[in-house]
């Protein structure tokens, strides 16, 4: 990717524990409506308001490119994979040096503890927040200086794969993987 702070960019973070259909319907969904050039995927060492994964961050990182990675404007990037918590605004501040970051990709659900970031003030200032919506479930972005709504039809979390093995709603790219790294982790 040529590097340019006039390149538009969104950046998607999250735990990937594991991936699935419903962060690709928000990847979908995200480069039909955003203004971007590029779609950054952002697996995470570990999400600072949780203690574990159940799939090491390598793991995740591969079924992420394995699951992304041949998708036009996405690129699926290692930087927050360290042996430490990377928190969103210092991938923010990184990305930032070389592209003109506009966007923000969560799911509703982090909305609850957003406030909670590492330096929220200053991502709430300089980003729009997409917010990708699961179900009909209500929600305030009161707080928010910027946000733009992101309709999903995917009504899943990585959750139900993990505790159930509900492998449907993983896409068949990486489904012997899910199963076999997430069996083990039963």
């Amino acid at each position: 990717m040529v590097k340019s702070t006039t390149l538009k960019v969104a950046l998607f973070g999250g735990s990937f524990d594991p991936p699935h259909i419903g962060h690709q319907e928000i990847i979908k969904k995200a480069l039909q409506t955003l203004d971007i050039d590029t779609l950054i995927v952002l697996p995470a060492y570990l999400n600072p308001f949780k203690d574990k994964t159940v799939v090491d961050a390598r793991g995740r990182l591969d079924m992420c490119r394995d699951l992304f990675g041949e998708i036009d404007g996405v690129v699926v990037d290692d930087f927050e994979i360290r042996e430490e918590i990377q928190y969103t605004i210092e991938s923010f501040r990184h990305f930032k040096k070389s592209y003109n970051v506009s966007y923000i990709i969560i799911g509703a659900d982090n909305l609850e503890r957003l406030c909670q970031w590492k330096d929220f003030d200053q991502l709430n200032a300089e980003i729009t927040w997409v917010i990708a919506k699961r179900g009909k479930k209500e929600f305030d972005v009161s707080f928010l200086n910027s946000y733009r709504l992101l309709d999903t039809d995917m009504d899943v979390n990585s959750t139900q794969i993990r505790e159930h093995l509900e492998l449907q709603y993983v896409d068949k790219k990486i489904v012997k993987k899910v199963e076999e790294l997430y069996k083990k982790g039963k």
